[in-house]
């Protein structure tokens, strides 16, 4: 058996394909994996530190402006298609897969759509509520279209393919229970916890309004805990900090990064993040309330989309940046935490939208694709 997954340009179309080939290759012995990104993508950093062989199109993205240099842009992308297609074509004729699977990222578009030229059977996954231009336009032409929530069927115009699969997020985010994930943290008394993380690159406002959010806790005399990841504006939020004499309260524990992400995010009562898919996944996995304050600055929106999804569920509160600051984040913290009834309310509405075993959804969904006849 010859799989080939073809991803990039986030994270979060990388991981779910690794786990995926991981899961292909411990039930299936002799299975072999090929993936396919984007020349320069950050997957050709990722994959092959899992283990994985990669190979590269030269792709590009279109940008959606009228401006010159995005013009320029647009015109390189229309000619690297060409290229990117004679490259996928050359890929496949080397490899012979038995199945290819896109999970999102622009360098799917050539592979995917020329192995389904050829038979060869074809899914993507979409793992944002509202597909991105690479997904519905694949969508025409793949066996299937696996989605993570029922919401985002709507917006395919080929709904009877798309199949509800879910996310699959890491296995560690199921191994503690919010007690066990207390104890394992030191924490020896019953105060909440708030998480707070806005990327593992930080986001240089929202640092600053979390370094305001922060001070206000410390001026109450730390009412809750509070565990945040500042990324690379970690040294700034703590100077900032110093000056509000946080370092008096051990409720406060501000880090440059969260390694431990699935061991807090089980011991909190409260998570402030970003809308990102893979995010979102984690939250529903575990049914974490959350107030999402999605990133203005990704392709279509797609964040304040994904963040509607579970806002209009009930699951989180939707708040703009550009409406965010340091005191209405501390004011939303405050009412939730008093709140325990809409806390778990909130988390009623995410766990029922969640699919903790995504993973296996996604791979009975495959798998049938292989039984079936060739086209």
């Amino acid at each position: 058996m010859k799989i080939l997954f073809t991803c990039g340009g986030t994270a979060g179309h990388v991981n779910p394909a690794v786990a995926l080939a991981q899961m292909f290759q411990e039930r299936n012995p002799g299975c072999e994996v090929l993936f396919v990104g984007a020349d320069g993508g950050m997957e050709t950093r990722l994959v092959p530190k899992e283990g994985y062989e990669i190979q590269t199109v030269t792709i590009t993205n279109f940008r959606r402006s009228m401006a010159p240099a995005a013009i320029g842009h647009n015109v390189k992308t229309l000619l690297n298609m060409n290229k990117s297609k004679k490259q996928a074509n050359a890929i496949l004729d080397a490899f012979q897969p038995d199945l290819v699977v896109g999970t999102g990222g622009y360098a799917s578009f050539p592979v995917v759509s020329a192995a389904a030229k050829r038979g060869i059977p074809t899914a993507v996954h979409e793992s944002n509520a509202v597909p991105g231009l690479t997904t519905k336009a694949l969508s025409k032409v793949v066996d299937v279209v696996m989605v993570g929530f029922e919401e985002s069927r709507s917006h395919y115009d080929t709904p009877e393919k798309v199949v509800v699969t879910g996310t699959p997020v890491r296995g560690d985010f199921f191994r503690y229970t919010r007690k066990e994930a207390r104890e394992k943290l030191g924490f020896a008394d019953d105060k909440p916890l708030v998480l707070s993380v806005w990327g593992s690159l930080g986001a240089e406002v929202m640092n600053r309004q979390m370094a305001q959010c922060i001070a206000l806790e410390c001026r109450d005399g730390a009412p809750f805990r509070h565990i945040h990841g500042a990324g690379r504006d970690y040294h700034a939020v703590v100077e900032e900090l110093r000056d509000s004499g946080v370092e008096k309260f051990t409720e406060i524990d501000v880090r440059e990064y969260i390694y431990d992400m699935p061991l807090v995010m089980a011991a909190a009562d409260l998570v402030l993040c970003r809308a990102g898919a893979s995010t979102i996944a984690e939250l529903t996995a575990i049914a974490r309330p959350a107030v999402l304050v999605p990133s203005p600055n990704v392709v279509a929106d797609h964040q304040t989309k994904n963040a509607r999804v579970l806002a209009n569920a009930g699951g989180a509160v939707l708040l703009p940046e550009g409406e965010s600051s340091g005191e209405k984040l501390y004011s939303l913290i405050t009412k939730l935490l008093d709140d325990s009834a809409r806390r778990e309310t909130m988390s009623r509405a995410l766990r029922d939208m969640g699919v903790p075993d995504a993973a296996e959804q996604i791979y009975k969904t495959l798998t049938g694709l292989l039984e079936k006849p060739a086209h």
